[in-house]
């Protein structure tokens, strides 16, 4: 995986509390890691198993996915100076 990091605050579908989690970034309203979809999505699942295994949405799971996505597809930072 990328080790790009993301801004998840920018992302309405997730949550960090300080002491949840030891302030990961979870699924709102849940325990759930984010990382948690990736690693199993690593390891072959689908979006229907997450959904089962871990009870969240797919909306939930679709929302990360597709921040993650938009995350990739943005531009690289322009550089000052370097000419």
């Amino acid at each position: 995986m990328a080790t790009t990091a993301l801004d998840w605050s920018q992302c309405s579908a997730v949550e960090s509390i300080p002491g949840k989690v030891s302030g990961a970034w979870v699924f709102k309203d849940t325990r759930m890691p984010v990382s948690t979809v990736f690693e199993n999505f690593e390891s072959g699942a689908t979006i229907d198993e997450i959904m089962e295994w871990f009870d969240v949405t797919r909306e939930q799971v679709v929302a990360v996915l597709e921040f993650a996505a938009r995350s990739l597809d943005a531009p690289p930072p322009v550089q000052q100076g370097n000419h």
